[in-house]
C-alpha cells in the first residue's frame, strides 16, 4: 500500500479502524482480495500481486493482520532484491505473533528495498521500518504510513489522519465516509513536497491521498475494522485504472 491511516484503541467499539490505498502501475497484474485456498493458505485473506506473488494487506482467520508500504528513496535502490510483498504473506503463514515475527526478520530486513511493515495481533500492534532497523510498539492513537516512516507528516498523511480523527469524533464512521476520505485528490503545495528522487512534477502528482497519473495511481481502497471482540470486517474496493469509477468490491466478515 502507499497510504494507510489507522485508529488504534481510540474508538469505543473498535480496536482497529484502518483505511488505505494501494497505488501501483495500472499495467501490473493483480488479483482481487480472496482467501488463498489455491496457494494452500485457506485461512489467509488478501489481494495478490500476480507479478511477484505477494500482497500489501492481509488478515488471517485467527485475527492477525499485516500491511506494507514501500519506502520511497531512489538513491538506495537495490539490484534484484526479494519482493517486499512476501513479508505480509510470510507473517500470516508463520503463525508467529507480530513482535516475534519482526524480531525474526529484522536481521535480514536490509536485503529488501525500503519498506514499512505494520503487524497486528491480539497482544499489540508493531512497526518495522527497514531503514531505521527499529521495532516500535505502537501506542493507542491516530497514526499513519505513506512512503516515509511511521507518522512522517507528509501533507496527504496529515490530511488523512485529521479526516479520520474527525470522523471518529463526530461519530460519522460509516464505510462510505471512510472510502470518501481515501478519494481526496488535493495536492500538496510545492513547499511541502518531499524529495524522494522523483521529478518535481511527479512528486506533486503523487502528493494526494488518491492518485491519478497516466500510467500509475490508486488501484484499490481497503478498509479493515476489528472490533473489541476481535471480529474482523474487511472490504476492498477496486477502481477502473485512472478513474474513481468502481470496478468491483469484495466484503468479508468473520470471527477468530
Amino acid at each position: 500500500m502507499c497510504l494507510i491511516t489507522f485508529a488504534y484503541k481510540v474508538h469505543p467499539d473498535y480496536e482497529l479502524i484502518l483505511a488505505g490505498n494501494r497505488d501501483e502501475f495500472y499495467a501490473r497484474p493483480t488479483r482481487k482480495a480472496q482467501f488463498w485456498t489455491e496457494e494452500g493458505h485457506p485461512d489467509i485473506l488478501a489481494g495478490k500481486d500476480l507479478e511477484a506473488g505477494g500482497t500489501w494487506l492481509g488478515v488471517h482467520k485467527d485475527g492477525r493482520w499485516g500491511a506494507l508500504t514501500n519506502y520511497r528513496d531512489f538513491s538506495i535502490q537495490k539490484v534484484n532484491p526479494p519482493s517486499r510483498g512476501e513479508l505480509v504473506l510470510d507473517y500470516l503463514a508463520s503463525g508467529k505473533k507480530g513482535e516475534t515475527y519482526l524480531r525474526h526478520i529484522k536481521p535480514k530486513a536490509g536485503h529488501y528495498n525500503g519498506f514499512n511493515l505494520l503487524l497486528g495481533d491480539r497482544q499489540g500492534l508493531y512497526h518495522l521500518h527497514n531503514q531505521e532497523k527499529k521495532i516500535h510498539r505502537i501506542e493507542p492513537g491516530i497514526h499513519g504510513l505513506s512512503n516515509a516512516s511511521l507518522d512522517t507528516p507528509w501533507d496527504k498523511l496529515t490530511k488523512a489522519n485529521q479526516q479520520l480523527a474527525s470522523l471518529i469524533k463526530n461519530e460519522n464512521l460509516s464505510k462510505e465516509a471512510l472510502f470518501e476520505l481515501l478519494l481526496n485528490e488535493e495536492k500538496a503545495p510545492e513547499e511541502n513536497l518531499p524529495e524522494t528522487g522523483l521529478s518535481p512534477e511527479m512528486e506533486k502528482a503523487v502528493s494526494s491521498i488518491f492518485i491519478r497519473t497516466e500510467g500509475y495511481g490508486s488501484r484499490c481502497s481497503s478498509l479493515l475494522l476489528i472490533d473489541k471482540h476481535g471480529n474482523v470486517d474487511f472490504t476492498e474496493r477496486r477502481y477502473i485504472p485512472g478513474t474513481k469509477e468502481i470496478n468491483g468490491e469484495q466484503h468479508f466478515a468473520f470471527s477468530p
